[in-house]
């Protein structure tokens, strides 16, 4: 069983990672459904690793954006791909600053806490129902988006806040353009999932926790790779149709039913 479980929690992370309905509240929901075998330094380290599969799909998905960012910059000259470059390092920030100095507190938040996710899927909903109006999306990317994007990308560090949906959302209601709202929000997130991997290997090495098996770690990986590439490519088509209203109603379906089942089961 413990193979499935494994692929069910990277399912649950490749899916949820790209959809606006929250990663981290949805992995905490699974692992508190699954009991004691994911929770503690077992739980976290999964968590990582999952990140981990939806970043490489990330990586896939926007390959060819990526590999003409890195060609640019070995031309002279200032260019679209090096602005684009700046107000990645822009956006990444706040989530830095929290991660850096915020690390342990952090930590006690993806305990289980289900009436916390509840409330932060919640919130997500709410977000997601307010961003997803009408406007007219043609504005560029600049600085002052980048960092609100940023901003709002250290907030769903919180388990329950979507990363996709908070970044996104503001960026609708600046109304930037939604496709480019889209790339940038999944392209800002890759360099965060890469560095907080070094850290972890550079703190604690490759050594898998007691609890999980290696098997299990890779079909985890695999699955949240996987299904991580799907949604990706699923998601930037529904944010260019103005899809996020259908994913507010599920955040505030699940959000309840998250706030109830801790008060009552």
């Amino acid at each position: 069983m413990e193979i499935l479980e494994a692929i069910i929690l990277g399912i649950i992370q490749g899916l949820t990672e790209f959809l606006p309905i929250s990663s981290s509240g949805h992995l905490e929901i699974g692992k508190w459904l699954l009991g004691e075998r994911y929770s503690g330094e077992a739980g976290l380290w999964m968590t990582v690793l999952l990140h981990a599969g939806t970043a490489l799909a990330t990586v896939g998905v926007f390959r060819k954006d990526i590999a003409a960012i890195i060609a640019d910059w070995f031309r002279p000259g200032r260019s679209e791909a090096k602005t684009f470059t700046g107000h990645i390092l822009l956006s990444m920030i706040p989530a830095v600053l929290v991660g850096l100095y915020l690390e342990k507190e952090i930590e006690t938040l993806f305990t289980g806490n289900i009436l916390l996710v509840g409330v932060c899927l919640m919130a997500t909903g709410v977000l997601l129902f307010v961003a997803d109006r009408p406007y007219a999306h043609t504005g560029p990317l600049i600085p002052r988006n980048a960092l609100w994007m940023g901003i709002a990308q250290a907030i769903a560090i919180l388990p329950g806040i979507s990363r996709s949906g908070a970044t996104i959302g503001p960026a609708l209601l600046l109304k930037m353009d939604r496709g480019e709202a889209a790339r940038f929000s999944f392209l800002m997130v890759v360099p965060l999932i890469l560095g907080k991997m070094a850290k972890d290997v550079l703190d604690a090495g490759l050594e898998v926790p007691a609890g999980i098996t290696a098997p299990a770690a890779m079909a985890g990986f695999a699955a949240a790779f996987i299904s991580g590439w799907l949604a990706c490519t699923w998601m930037i088509a529904l944010v260019r149709k103005a899809k996020l209203r259908y994913f507010a109603y599920y955040c505030l379906a699940i959000g309840t039913l998250s706030v109830l089942a801790s008060l009552f089961w």
